[in-house]
């Protein structure tokens, strides 16, 4: 049996359903598919897991579609660095930030990676979905990501899985990964999302730096 599909201008109350039930949604990002489940659902995240090969000790970032959904996950940021990313996303811009409690997409780690996405429909999905999900990328681990929605089937299949077909995606870049240490942000993985050196944005306390992640 082929993997059920989710196109623009469906109603949404399937996918909410399935995310509840702590199925595994394919999601477009800017570049290429990813894998989204509930973050605070254990099972699912293992699902997530499972499907890439994907050793249990890697997080898996999420996507938002607003602050709100990052309050809600119990991350902890200040109000000049939210003041700066407002300026900053939508972005392919990933921002690992503090965490409180044990959310398992974490996989126990005290931190997680957040972005407000720049692909429109992503936005629409996570809000009318109601909450943040992961989005590590749908393909197994040190395979290329997938661009084309009809290579998610087999990795898909014998899953409570959905694909939202947004078409054959773009490829390129994966997001730049930052993260908020002492007043400033620092690149740990160059991607999309272009900085260079001690760049500074809106909030005058915080400015980009950029690190050898390698």
């Amino acid at each position: 049996m082929s993997t059920p599909r989710w196109r623009s201008g469906q109603p949404i109350g399937p996918l909410r359903e399935l995310i509840a039930r702590g199925g595994v949604l394919a999601i477009p990002t800017e570049s290429s598919y990813g894998l989204a489940v509930d973050p605070e659902n254990r099972e699912a995240v293992n699902a997530v897991f499972a499907i890439k090969r994907r050793p249990a000790n890697k997080p898996l970032p999420i996507v938002v579609s607003d602050m709100d959904q990052i309050h809600a996950l119990g991350a902890w940021l200040p109000n000049s660095l939210q003041a700066t990313l407002e300026t900053l996303w939508p972005a392919p811009l990933t921002v690992l930030l503090p965490v409180a409690g044990d959310v398992p997409a974490a996989a126990g780690s005290a931190r997680l990676g957040f972005r407000i996405p720049s692909h429109p429909l992503l936005r629409e999905l996570l809000a009318g979905i109601g909450r943040g999900l992961s989005a590590t990328s749908a393909n197994l681990s040190g395979e290329p990501p997938v661009v084309d929605p009809a290579r998610l089937e087999g990795l898909l299949e014998g899953h409570d899985a959905a694909i939202v077909d947004a078409g054959v995606l773009p490829g390129g870049q994966p997001s730049t990964i930052v993260e908020w240490s002492d007043g400033q942000l620092n690149v740990l993985r160059k991607g999309a999302f272009a900085v260079d050196h001690s760049i500074s944005f809106s909030a005058p306390s915080v400015e980009i730096s950029v690190e050898d992640a390698s």
